[in-house]
């Protein structure tokens, strides 16, 4: 095998048909993966069957503009029942003979696919990588069969794991907390920025004397939407809130506060999920973002609000203190208060008008793959050629 040849690695995670912020990121990575080493992916095509899915609707619609890179070849997809797409994945995956696959995990939907490739990988001689977007998803956590299955589940695939990727050192400690990980070496790879959505996009003037308010994701309990409702009911005219947002779970109280609110005539609502057209446009008629979650590893939406530039009014909970520190937009309150939330609202006002620069970066996470890989044993010393730092393969992988 030639020594001057680059890793391989194949990313597993959400694919398009069942579309969320983890399909975004699975893509986004892949594409920035792509930069130093081989990449392909294998994406999970139907998640479970499509009538328990929140989102329902909207399955397998073209929603987004986003593709991966021609240079990364794409597995689509595996389904839930897995016969024969989970077999194909196997075929794909021995193919591609890559030296480390990479699972991207946020729901057990996919927990008994992973088990399957992370079998296949390990009887191929194929490292595996976990990237821990949370430790389970809190929908499923509500459901004590859930959350059972996967806290059994995960302990095998846990043991045929080399590594693992969180985001912040909040969910290391979490993950820690949850699993007895042994020495798995673990490094943290903060978000990148999500600014394909902000790539030519124009800001949108409103009116004079208004701040034009967004919140703008999925409709759930840990989301803190009705904190936000409540408080800004509380600001005056010169304030309108835009609300952007597929209800889950049957999470109906924000939109039952909503047609109540004494500030109605100055709420829009959008109860659904946009495609990324509609996003652009909603992100550049804001004036600020605000994010009032309850919980939180990380946020999507936050990520596009800072590739944006917009100020964002965020709770401090979770892997958002680490995500939006260093964020020069961020006005951080304490998450449940809708008191602090309004105060904090009136301060982001204070910042409007300028674009404030997004401290997020992909290079930053394939820096931390780098690490990763290193002390895995896959690479050495990163060598410079004349236009990147490439790493250089361990010798008994050349």
């Amino acid at each position: 095998m030639p020594a001057s040849r680059r890793l391989r690695v194949v990313v597993a995670g959400s694919g398009w048909h069942f579309l969320s912020g983890i399909s975004y990121y699975t893509c986004r990575l892949s594409n920035a993966l792509e930069e130093r080493f081989e990449v392909s992916a294998i994406l999970m095509r139907r998640l479970l069957p499509a009538r328990l899915y929140p989102g329902r609707a909207r399955v397998g619609l073209p929603l987004t503009d986003l593709r991966y890179a021609e240079t990364v070849p794409t597995f689509d997809g595996v389904d839930w029942w897995a016969l024969p797409s989970l077999a194909r994945a196997v075929a794909f995956l021995r193919a591609r003979q890559p030296d480390v696959l990479v699972l991207q995990w946020w729901t057990g939907a996919v927990l008994h696919s992973y088990l399957v490739l992370a079998a296949a990988a390990r009887h191929l001689g194929i490292r595996v990588v976990i990237e821990f977007h949370e430790v389970q998803d809190t929908g499923e956590l509500r459901h004590r069969w859930a959350a059972r299955y996967v806290r059994a589940a995960i302990r095998p695939l846990l043991r045929r794991t080399s590594g693992v990727v969180v985001h912040s050192a909040f969910d290391r400690d979490a993950l820690a907390g949850a699993y007895d990980l042994g020495g798995v070496p673990a490094e943290i790879a903060l978000h990148g920025p999500f600014d394909h959505h902000a790539a030519g996009v124009e800001r949108v003037p409103g009116p004079d004397g208004v701040v034009r308010l967004l919140y703008f994701g999925t409709i759930r309990p840990y989301k803190g939407l009705e904190d936000l409702i409540e408080a800004f009911a509380t600001l005056g005219p010169g304030y309108r809130l835009t609300v952007v947002g597929e209800t889950w779970e049957g999470w109906t109280l924000p939109a039952e506060l909503i047609a109540a609110s004494p500030a109605r005539d100055r709420i829009t609502f959008v109860n659904r999920y946009v495609p990324d057209a509609e996003v652009n446009a909603y992100f550049a008629a804001a004036d600020a973002v605000v994010l009032p979650y309850r919980r939180s590893s990380a946020s999507g939406p936050l990520h596009i609000a800072m590739s944006h530039g917009l100020p964002v009014v965020v709770t401090s909970v979770g892997g958002l203190v680490e995500a939006a520190g260093p964020y020069p937009g961020t006005v951080f309150v304490p998450p449940a208060d809708p008191a602090a939330l309004a105060a904090g609202i009136a301060g982001a006002a204070g910042l409007t008008g300028r674009r404030h620069a997004d401290p997020s970066s992909w290079d930053r996470t394939l820096d931390a793959y780098q690490r990763l890989f290193t002390r895995m044993g896959l690479v050495q010393e990163s060598v410079t050629s004349s236009n990147q730092t490439l790493p250089r393969l361990s010798p008994d992988l050349r």
